[in-house]
């Protein structure tokens, strides 16, 4: 499979083959796996009072044979406030059906949220999110213009100015990045919450290591950017949907050869 390289003036120089990872099977139920392990990471645990509910002096005397029985009382068998204490006295407490009383099954802070995954199945699933990246039906499910990866030359890395690679990416892929610009109020509770916009997810860039451009493309709306030994399935597959558009140069093609190999 073979891609176009663009230069820094937007003109395609060639094409480059695609490396062999590329070709790697689509597997939506092991990419959808390690985008939920991933996402679990993130989650925090919460959990109500231990003693919520249980703050109270009630209580109930099961035995038959006691002076102070609450059996054939004709009443629900409840802990219950006793003495003399006007219109609480006998009120149903702690029990989770009492008014007042405690919940039958709250949320525990103890709760481990975090899903484990074999790092074998891990490696499956980036491979996996990567060549689906190559494939034009996946993209257009994302809503992509493009049916490949867009390729650069290696010179693109050196690039330390936002808006030089802005105006880069608007000369190769002007529809991309306009449709990456584009936000909508989000629908329902959660533009009080402080998520009032939802945007689109734009192309994702790679490089073969931490260099400048990578800072300099984080700045584009919609764009994600990471390195090539930081790649992982929640990147290339945002939701669990594969076919991310994906930006990259010649030379993090080779350090992915090499890593996939």
């Amino acid at each position: 499979m073979k891609a176009k390289v663009y230069d820094l003036e937007g003109k395609t120089v060639g094409d480059v083959e695609l490396p062999k990872v590329f070709s790697t099977s689509y597997r939506p139920d092991v990419i959808k796996r390690a985008v939920l392990a991933q996402q679990s990471a993130k989650r925090q645990p919460y959990g109500t009072d231990p003693l919520a509910g249980l703050r109270s002096s009630a209580h109930y005397h099961g035995s038959r044979h006691y002076r102070f029985k609450m059996m054939n009382m004709e009443m629900s068998r409840l802990p219950r406030i006793h003495g003399k204490v006007g219109y609480m006295v006998w009120r149903g407490r702690v029990a989770p059906q009492a008014v007042k009383g405690r919940r039958a099954h709250p949320p525990k802070a103890a709760k481990i949220w975090l899903q484990q995954i074999n790092q074998k199945e891990k490696q499956l699933a980036i491979k996996s999110a990567l060549a689906a990246s190559a494939r034009s039906e996946l993209l257009k499910v994302r809503g992509h213009t493009f049916d490949t990866p867009v390729i650069f030359v290696d010179d693109f890395e050196n690039i330390k100015n936002t808006k030089k690679i802005s105006q880069l990416l608007g000369k190769v892929m002007p529809a991309e990045i306009e449709r990456s610009e584009k936000k909508k109020v989000r629908a329902g509770r959660g533009t009080m919450r402080g998520r009032r916009y939802t945007k689109k997810k734009g192309p994702l860039v790679i490089m073969s290591k931490n260099c400048p451009a990578l800072k300099a493309s984080r700045n584009i709306p919609g764009v994600d950017a990471v390195s090539s030994a930081n790649l992982n399935a929640e990147l290339l597959a945002p939701g669990a949907q594969a076919g991310r558009l994906l930006i990259t140069t010649k030379a993090a093609l080779d350090s992915l050869q090499k890593k996939f190999q």
